[in-house]
């Protein structure tokens, strides 16, 4: 029986069809049902749990229209973009579960191979490669336990930025004074999640860390309950909500530890009494009295410094930052900074740091532009940019990054260039008093512009975040086209590859028409001798 499709005007038949169509076309080319372990989603990949990746037939899976690109990590993930990826989940793991149902037995299909260009699939396979030898390099303990930091506010993203955008639409009726009876109420849609997210990110921790998820969520739930108001710690009155997210991720891991340490030494028959009361009273008092301060300070510190940093910093600190952004996603170090734009949004409501990141993905794209007018023969390279090209403009950067600028080697260092440059120019505003902040994190490039927010207008935070990107493109653009390339690097990648040969280029997006033809030998064969 076919999955029952999602209710409202969206579930048309067009679209459960190529949603299920999507998901129909993934599953054999990953092992089938019966390799699959688990399925799940963040904001642009289907991430999945495979129990043998030599069932999976990775040139076909990139070469499918929907597929922007995987990356091999702890699970398969294959990038579908915003949006879609939420749409194709339930249709993929309904389709598992069917198949399951049916049959007992994997479903592994035959390899086949498609007819894409060989340099874009030796450039993938490239990526693939050097995203296999850093996820090895990152397997260290302190990047694993980031991972898991990332693993707690990844499934917080969605209602994130949907709180955000509501806020922006508030604040927007705010200013013009449309609708009065209204922004009452938006005001509460667009704060009740934020007023709540320790308790979300406490239940996130124990689930994360193996222990109860509803015992973290309850010791989390203590920061926000507005009766600590009463309580004296340290010689000062604790303020509900003091120590953020990071009161509660301290204290959902003792929790954890706590409930652990119960369930050893606490007897059977007793345990299903004592492990809950003693859990939250013991996390519970080292919270009130210790963590709710200690995570206050470390979250009013935090605050002050990014500040400080941009205030004074400016563009120096912006061009650091959006340059610097892109090797450390390579390294896994980028995982740390969520714990800080969330601290950050729960203190101001934005983050002054996220538009200035961004800019590397602006940087990424003009480097892509670049590639493309540099290659002009190599009809299976420039597919692939135009392919991922408009996921690149939307703030969806692996395809680009792990297709084209990384295997390439030096484009990837010229895209750093680019994205300091837009962090730059953001930084210099954030020097001069324009704060371009951000209400959520998790979008970026032009899906960052409805987050928007700040201590301006909405006219010059969009002005200001747009020539960053603007800035960030050019600075891309010209690095690559400049300095991109060797000249034996051009020599090697700008020829055509077979499949354009047999359909003349053009049909393949190898555009040739008006390129300079390719050069005679300096020195002609002499004719044969004539009789």
């Amino acid at each position: 029986m076919a999955p029952t499709p999602p209710a409202g005007p969206a579930a048309g038949p067009a679209y459960t069809d190529k949603n299920r169509a999507t998901a129909e076309a993934i599953l054999p080319l990953v092992g089938g049902a019966g390799n699959v372990t688990s399925v799940a989603h963040c904001m642009t990949r289907l991430r999945l749990g495979l129990y043998d990746r030599s069932l999976v037939q990775q040139d076909a899976l990139r070469a499918l229209p929907a597929v922007l690109g995987v990356v091999e990590d702890e699970t398969y993930q294959i990038v579908l973009g915003p949006g879609t990826v939420a749409r194709v989940t339930p249709e993929f793991e309904a389709l598992v579960k069917r198949e399951r149902t049916e049959t007992s037995a994997p479903t592994n299909t035959p390899t086949t191979t498609t007819a894409t260009g060989t340099t874009a699939l030796t450039l993938a396979a490239q990526g693939a490669a050097i995203k296999q030898a850093q996820k090895a390099r990152n397997a260290t303990p302190f990047k694993l336990f980031l991972r898991r930091i990332a693993n707690i506010f990844v499934p917080l993203i969605p209602a994130l930025i949907g709180c955000g955008i509501l806020a922006g639409l508030n604040g927007l009726l705010t200013n013009l004074h449309w609708l009065p009876a209204l922004v009452p109420a938006l005001t509460a849609l667009a704060s009740g999640f934020m007023s709540l997210i320790a308790v979300f990110v406490g239940y996130n921790t124990a689930k994360e860390f193996g222990g109860t998820p509803i015992l973290g969520g309850a010791v989390a739930a203590i920061i926000v309950f507005p009766g600590v108001a009463n309580v004296d710690a340290f010689g000062q009155r604790l303020a509900p909500g003091q120590g953020g997210v990071l009161g509660a991720l301290g204290a959902a891991v003792l929790a954890v530890y706590v409930e652990k340490w119960c369930r050893r030494w606490v007897p059977e028959a007793l345990d299903v009494l004592l492990t809950p009361a003693l859990t939250v009273l013991v996390s519970g008092l080292v919270t009130v009295f210790g963590l709710m301060y200690v995570a206050g300070e470390a979250s009013t510190a935090i605050g002050d410094f990014a500040n400080w940093l941009l205030r004074n910093g400016g563009s120096g600190a912006g061009f650091v930052l959006g340059g610097l952004f892109l090797p450390l996603v390579m390294l896994g170090l980028h995982q740390a900074l969520i714990p800080i734009h969330t601290t950050l949004i729960g203190q101001q409501g934005f983050t002054v740091l996220l538009p200035i990141l961004a800019m590397a993905g602006a940087g990424q794209v003009g480097a892509a532009m670049a590639v493309y007018f540099r290659l002009p023969r190599n009809g299976s390279v420039r597919r692939t940019i135009k392919s991922a090209l408009p996921a690149g403009l939307l703030g969806v950067g692996e395809p680009l990054i792990y297709g084209v600028s990384l295997p390439l080697g030096r484009p990837f260092i010229t895209a750093c260039v680019g994205g300091a440059f837009g962090g730059g120019f953001v930084g210099l505003f954030n020097q001069l008093g324009a704060e371009v902040g951000s209400t959520a994190i998790g979008p970026s490039g032009w899906a960052l512009f409805p987050l928007l927010d700040g201590n301006k207008g909405l006219a010059e935070l969009l002005t200001v975040y747009g020539g960053g990107l603007l800035v960030g493109y050019a600075a891309g653009f010209v690095a690559t086209y400049y300095f991109g390339f060797t000249r034996t690097m051009l020599r090697e990648l700008n020829v055509p590859t077979e499949a354009d040969k047999e359909t003349g280029g053009a049909a393949t997006g190898a555009d040739v028409t008006g390129t300079e033809p390719p050069q005679p030998p300096p020195h002609p064969a002499p004719e044969p001798a004539r009789a």
